[in-house]
This record gives C-alpha cells, sequence and structure tokens, in this order.
C-alpha cells in the first residue's frame, strides 16, 4: 500500500499519512504530486499520450509525474517517476525545481500541491522507454505543438505550468 504525507497550508508534512488516492483530506490539507518537463537543447519537449484505459482524461497528453510517497523528497519523487515512466534517469541533468502551484478542491478530499521540475540534456530517443501499461505512445514537440494540444483541451495541466515552456 503507498502511502502519501499529508501537508498543512504551508507545506509542511503534518505528520499524519493517507493512502493513495483515497481523497479524505480536510480543507487547508494537502498531498504532494510532482510534474517534470523534460527539454531538449532544441527547444522539443518530450510528452507522451494516456491510454485510453484511464479513467480520467484518457488520449490526452502530458509530461511525466506523480504522487510524492511519504517520507520521500519532492526532487527524488520527480526522478523517480521520471524514470519509471521513461526510462530516463535525469540525475546530473541540467534544471531542477522551478515552482509550485497549489490546487484547493473544497468538499472533495483532494487538496494538493504540485513541485513543477524542468530537466534539460541531449537525450538520445532510443534512451526512452515509456511506461507501456500508462502511455500509448510519445513524441519530442516543439512548444506550438504543445500549445496546439493545450488549445484542444488535451494537454494536462497546461495553464498550470506554461510558464516552464517559456
Amino acid at each position: 500500500m503507498e502511502l502519501w504525507d499529508i501537508y498543512n497550508s504551508n507545506k509542511e508534512r503534518t505528520g499524519r499519512t493517507m493512502k493513495r488516492n483515497d481523497w479524505c483530506l480536510k480543507d487547508g490539507e494537502y498531498h504532494l504530486t510532482v510534474l517534470g518537463v523534460i527539454a531538449r537543447p532544441d527547444g522539443k519537449y518530450l510528452i507522451s499520450k494516456r491510454v485510453m484505459t484511464k479513467s480520467w482524461a484518457p488520449g490526452w497528453w502530458e509530461v511525466s509525474g506523480g504522487g510524492v510517497m511519504a517520507g520521500e523528497s519532492s526532487e527524488d519523487a520527480v526522478k523517480r517517476e521520471i524514470l519509471e515512466e521513461t526510462g530516463l534517469d535525469v540525475t546530473g541533468w541540467e534544471g531542477g525545481y522551478m515552482f509550485t502551484y497549489k490546487r484547493d478542491n473544497p468538499g472533495e478530499g483532494d487538496n494538493y500541491f504540485v513541485d513543477v521540475y524542468k530537466f534539460i540534456a541531449d537525450f538520445d530517443e532510443n534512451d526512452v522507454h515509456m511506461q507501456e501499461a500508462e502511455t500509448d505512445g510519445y513524441k519530442l514537440a516543439t512548444i506550438d505543438e504543445i500549445k496546439e494540444y493545450a488549445s484542444e483541451g488535451i494537454f494536462l495541466h497546461y495553464d498550470s505550468i506554461k510558464k516552464v515552456f517559456e
């Protein structure tokens, strides 16, 4: 069973945990997730397409990310998620933490912080090994392609993370 730390509104651990995806948070309580934008020096970004069997946003494009496990640092979590989802080890790559945003969903039990990271390296497409159960392919996209997916409403989190692409 995967556990997540519960944070207060100042993004401080409360010492309590919750089961993954057990939306039990009270107003003012949060869990922590991460997103990792992967870029190449040529200005292209690694994005993946969600499998159609996903219950939420099937077929949409996204960047790597996921929940931070209890006791895990945000940076360790984003590196773990990127490695699991893409096969890329971003340790030692240029970049790192960019910013945090917060979402309150009153009465839904799902309030969260998102730490956003950006890593840059001249990686080869042969090094990419997407998690087949989670993705229906990937592409190295230009910022214009990403903006187009966003305008079609099929790029997850774009409005919250768009400054990372600037």
